[in-house]
């Protein structure tokens, strides 16, 4: 039977988006997580980080709901993160740039008054020489690499600086930090074998605040809190417990728009590649999200969507702007403007990134701009001043 298709104005009521996905992102969720990971907490306080827009989430919105929460300390990864949040925090909020100082952002730091985590001796002694040169006591974190290997002075490194703090005048250090590796994974033994060389540096700076603990680092225990936890990914939904229940709460609804409708008998097929043919009669669905908005490509012919109640499968190639559904068991009622569940409490982000290869922290970061993005919860109308 030759294929028949039916296409309509993909209205969503009350919307003025007709055609777009909608990414709904719970802000109440966002500080009942921070609140749930401050509880874990022996004496710590307890920071965010916030870089890469929030993990796609949208910084400018989130990071004011976390102050209000009561975060202090925010992390980002690049001074033109720092720089875009500024606007949005208390003027008492800390917010570190990970990836440290260059030349020619000296200004900046200062004006805005950035910290930077000094990643080797040369920041070290560049950041010291700009303290120096203003005759001002300029804020530093001192970052230990106790096994990444990416980022941070090596441990002898650090020693040297410790035998000999005239390497450091002109810095008020306020943290030595280091990262764990394998944190979601507690009986890693280098979990403990890093906790180890983070203590031997800690020591030599007995003096100086530390922070190790990332989001699964919390639950580790208060020998890896010292005095400052940094989580990320926990806080917007991430399972920091993998193989475990999910203690944190669902951030993000994806709900992708139904665009067309086609009913199709074999051997037809579906999508680039052909790489399915349909088996019977079977109504597909042609939704409006692909990998160009962040909808991983690997979950062609294997993700699956909600449909009201029904779980249907991706069928077909995941292309640029549209992924296809197999729609045959849903209702018949089921018209162009409705929508699929792509992410939700039944479809978590941890569970999709798994069917996609990949980890729930990709899946967030890469959700594209071209979604409708509602947020919903408590947002402060403005920053509070202190």
């Amino acid at each position: 039977m030759a294929a028949a298709s039916r296409a309509a104005s993909a209205r969503h009521p009350g919307s003025a988006h007709p055609s777009q996905s909608i990414l709904t992102i719970d802000l109440g969720a966002i500080a009942a997580n921070y609140r749930l990971l401050r509880r874990e907490l022996a004496a710590a306080a307890c920071g965010a980080v916030v870089k890469a827009d929030a993990y796609g989430l949208g910084a400018a919105r989130v990071a004011p709901v976390l102050a209000a929460a009561g975060c202090r300390h925010f992390f980002v990864a690049h001074l033109d993160e720092a720089t875009a949040i500024r606007p949005a925090l208390p003027k008492a909020a800390a917010i570190y740039v990970l990836n440290g100082v260059l030349p020619g952002e000296e200004r900046l730091f200062r004006r805005g008054g950035f910290i930077p985590i000094l990643n080797d001796l040369s920041q070290v002694a560049h950041w010291a020489k700009v303290a120096r040169a203003a005759k001002k006591t300029l804020p530093a974190v001192l970052h230990v690499d106790t096994g990444m290997s990416r980022l941070g002075l090596a441990e002898a490194e650090a020693m040297a600086l410790a035998a000999d703090r005239s390497r450091l005048g002109g810095l008020d250090l306020r943290y030595v930090i280091s990262h764990l590796a394998v944190s979601e994974e507690p009986s890693h033994p280098f979990n403990r074998e890093q906790l180890a060389a983070f203590a031997r540096v800690r020591a030599a700076f007995a003096d100086v605040p530390a922070s190790l603990a990332n989001s699964s680092g919390i639950f580790l225990g208060p020998a890896y809190q010292f005095d400052l936890v940094r989580p990320g990914a926990a806080l917007f939904g991430v399972n920091p417990l993998p193989g475990r229940p999910n203690p944190m709460r669902q951030v993000v609804r994806l709900q992708g728009k139904i665009l067309q409708i086609h009913e199709v008998d074999p051997p037809r097929t579906v999508g680039y590649g052909a790489t399915h043919r349909v088996a019977g009669r079977t109504r597909i669905a042609t939704v409006a999200a692909g990998y160009a908005d962040g909808w991983p490509r690997s979950l062609s012919n294997r993700g699956s969507a909600y449909l009201g109640d029904v779980r249907v499968p991706v069928i077909g190639r995941v292309s640029m702007d549209l992924l296809t559904l197999d729609i045959t068991r849903a209702p018949a009622a089921v018209r162009p403007g409705a929508v699929v569940e792509l992410l939700g409490d039944r479809l978590p982000v941890d569970d999709v990134a798994a069917t996609a290869g990949t980890i729930g922290y990709e899946v967030l970061t890469r959700l594209g701009d071209r979604y409708h993005r509602v947020y919903r919860g408590h947002l402060p109308r403005k920053a509070p001043r202190r």
